[in-house]
């Protein structure tokens, strides 16, 4: 089995909700998850960022839905991080 130690997504959003609200809102949903947002453009409507995720086993699933939920779009996956359970024993 293979868990997720560090996603960095590529996404665009729009404005609202703000940045700190953002994080926040994936941080609830994607337990014992730290969140770095990181604002790269900003144009009329929207702002592209890019998120870094780490944690002991991230559920994309979960954080594709919880950015979904506000508004926003995954443009890419720019950096990944994974481990085989079997490095942890």
């Amino acid at each position: 089995m293979v868990k997720v130690k560090r996603l960095v997504l590529d996404v665009l959003k729009p404005h609202q909700p703000n940045g700190l609200e953002f994080a926040s809102a994936l941080a609830e949903r994607c337990v014992s998850c730290r969140i770095k947002y990181c604002v790269v453009e900003v144009d009329e409507q929207t702002e592209t960022t890019l998120l870094t995720i780490d944690g002991d086993d991230i559920q994309f699933n979960v954080v594709t839905e919880a950015i979904r939920s506000m508004g926003a779009t995954i443009h890419s996956i720019d950096e990944v991080e994974v481990v085989s359970s079997q490095a942890d024993a």
